[in-house]
C-alpha cells in the first residue's frame, strides 16, 4: 500500500530523490523538522489522516521540498519511525537481570508519547506492515533478542523453572506489553507498570530474590465487558 498526498492515492510525479540538483546543500534542520513533523503526525492522528500537505505545513516547508527527500508518503513515515529510534544504545539492552529489564521496561512504557507510538505502528500492521518493519529492524529485534538472553540467564540461575523456554517468554511479554497498551491509562507510572510485568512473570514461575511486587492497578473495564481473553 502506498499512500499519496491525498491520503489514499499513490502520487506518480513527485520529484525523486535523485533530482535533486548536483552540488546543492541538503538542510539537515530542514530534515529534522520534515522528520519530527511526520512523527507527530502520525501518533497524534494516525497514518490515514496524514498527507504529505500536513507535514510540509508543519514543517513550515513547501511540498517540493518533502517530495525532493522523499516520494510517497510510506517512504517518509518509514525514515521518520528509523529516525526516532537513531540514538538508542544497543548496549543499553544489555541488562544484568530480569529486574533491570523490567525496570528499563516500565520506564519506557510509563511515557505517553512511547506508548501511543507503539499503538500506531501495530495499528498499521494491515494497511502499511513496512512501519512495523520498520521500528523491528530499528529497535525491535535487538529488544528481543536482549530480552531472551536475560530471560536465559534467569533461567540458569533458577529464578525460572529449568523446562522455560525463553523464545516463548519473550513473546509472551511481548503480548503483555501490547495488553497493557490497550487496557490502561496512558498516565500509569513506571511503578505500577513495573508491578504488571513482575506480576505476569510471577504466572511463569519467576521467583525474583528478595523483591517485594506490589499488586499490579487493574485496567478499567467498560460497563458490561469481562475479563475474558484476548480478541
Amino acid at each position: 500500500m502506498e499512500l499519496g498526498d491525498d491520503g489514499g492515492r499513490r502520487v506518480t510525479d513527485p520529484p525523486a530523490l535523485s533530482a535533486r540538483p548536483p552540488g546543492r546543500p541538503r538542510s539537515r534542520k530542514a530534515d529534522e523538522a520534515i522528520l519530527t513533523a511526520a512523527l507527530d503526525l502520525l501518533i497524534e492522528r494516525g497514518v490515514d489522516s496524514a498527507s504529505i500537505e500536513q507535514v510540509a505545513r508543519r514543517a513550515g516547508v513547501t511540498r517540493a521540498t518533502v517530495y525532493r527527500r522523499f516520494p510517497t508518503l510510506t517512504d517518509l513515515l518509514v525514515r521518520a519511525v528509523e529516525w526516532e529510534y537513531r540514538d538508542v544504545d544497543p548496549g543499553a539492552l544489555d541488562w544484568p537481570d530480569v529486574d533491570a529489564m523490567i525496570t528499563a521496561w516500565a520506564d519506557y512504557l510509563s511515557r505517553p508519547r512511547a506508548r501511543r507510538l507503539i499503538r500506531r505502528l501495530y495499528g498499521t500492521v494491515d494497511d502499511l506492515p513496512e512501519l512495523l518493519r520498520a521500528y523491528d529492524a530499528a529497535h525491535g529485534r535487538h529488544r528481543g533478542r536482549a530480552v531472551r538472553t536475560v530471560l536465559a540467564q534467569a533461567r540458569a540461575a533458577g529464578q525460572l523453572p529449568p523446562d522455560s523456554d525463553p523464545d516463548i517468554l519473550q513473546q509472551m511479554l511481548s503480548g503483555a506489553a501490547l495488553q497493557h497498551l490497550a487496557a490502561y491509562p496512558d498516565t500509569t507510572t513506571a511503578e505500577e507498570v513495573r508491578s504488571y510485568f513482575v506480576a505476569v512473570l510471577r504466572q511463569t514461575g519467576y521467583r525474583p530474590s528478595g523483591v517485594p511486587v506490589a499488586r499490579p492497578r487493574r485496567a478499567p473495564q467498560p460497563a458490561g465487558v469481562s475479563r475474558g481473553g484476548s480478541p
